[in-house]
């Protein structure tokens, strides 16, 4: 009974865990990186204004939860042409996600 008991708590804490990230095979500071790199808040700018972060704040966001974010990034991975590949569409959506949006 007690081995049971172990198991199902093992699993109660991977799913959480699962829950409250939902890039947990993503590394954030690469994405990071890579926004900084590719001058992702130029554009972000020419739309927003001010630094660019008002993309990820605004009221009108159109980014609603986390599946709508990794696809948010893979369309503007596409229409810039920073040939980033899937894992690392996921650093960078684990990046926005962990400083802006906080999807669990």
């Amino acid at each position: 009974m007690k081995l049971q008991t172990l198991i199902g708590s093992i699993v109660a804490t991977a799913a959480a865990t699962a829950l409250a990230n939902p890039f947990p095979k993503a590394d954030a500071q690469k994405g990071e990186r890579l926004v900084k790199e590719s001058k992702c808040n130029a554009c972000h700018v020419s739309i927003v204004g001010g630094d660019g972060t008002a993309m990820f704040t605004r009221a009108d966001r159109k980014v609603k939860t986390a599946a709508g974010l990794l696809s948010q990034v893979r369309t503007c991975n596409t229409m810039l042409g920073t040939n980033w590949f899937p894992e690392d569409e996921e650093n960078v959506a684990a990046y926005l996600n962990q400083a802006y949006y906080k999807f669990k």
